[in-house]
């Protein structure tokens, strides 16, 4: 008797585990299941044998408007030229505001102070931790640079430091070279006699 019950409990032991491992890791959705394997994805295109199918109207909207930059016609086109634009600029293309350069120092606190410190000296909490020291944007080399090789080197990558491209938006790698320009001004600031700002 004493066997069957510790065989009930057993059981039931058994039982709860898994009804506890649902609870915690929850429902799972299974990939290529039921109806939404046969919905194609927003601004997917056909390939392959089965491409002959029709595309609805919509769709090729979406995909036009995703192509563009947005989901509307006219104002994605205008996004997508704006992008293209910001892409081959040589300089700043956008009037340095106090909207862009909040910007530029919002992203350059996430993408680029951890290296390059909030003064913009090289001396970051990465490199105090054993990681190369970049350069300081005080520098005269840095100084002088034109606003488009910031650009490139957020784009491309320099040295040992990997590209942001997909990471940081052609307008957003703009936001922050106006920010590190800002940077560069404030540290070379000198003092008039009543305090302010020369």
């Amino acid at each position: 008797m004493k066997a069957y019950a510790w065989l009930a409990v057993l059981v039931l032991a058994c039982g709860c585990e898994k009804v506890a491992r649902n609870m915690y890791e929850g429902a799972r959705e299974r990939p290529m299941q039921g109806r939404l394997r046969d919905v194609p994805a927003e601004a997917s295109v056909a390939s392959g044998p089965s491409s002959s199918r029709a595309v609805p109207g919509d769709a090729v909207e979406r995909v036009s408007g995703v192509i563009a930059g947005t989901s509307s016609g006219r104002a994605g086109l205008e996004a997508g030229k704006r992008r293209i634009e910001a892409e081959n600029a040589q300089a700043i293309p956008y009037p340095v505001t106090l909207q862009l350069l909040e910007r530029g120092k919002e992203r350059f606190g996430i993408y680029c102070e951890p290296c390059h410190s909030p003064l913009g000296d090289g001396d970051g909490m990465i490199a105090r931790r054993g990681f190369p020291h970049p350069p300081s944007y005080h520098i005269a080399r840095l100084r002088s640079a034109p606003d488009r090789h910031f650009y490139d080197v957020m784009t491309n990558g320099y040295g040992i430091m990997y590209s942001y491209a997909d990471r940081v938006t052609p307008e957003e790698r703009w936001a922050i070279v106006a920010y590190i320009r800002a940077l560069q001004r404030s540290q070379g600031a000198q003092l008039a006699s009543n305090g302010s700002p020369k």
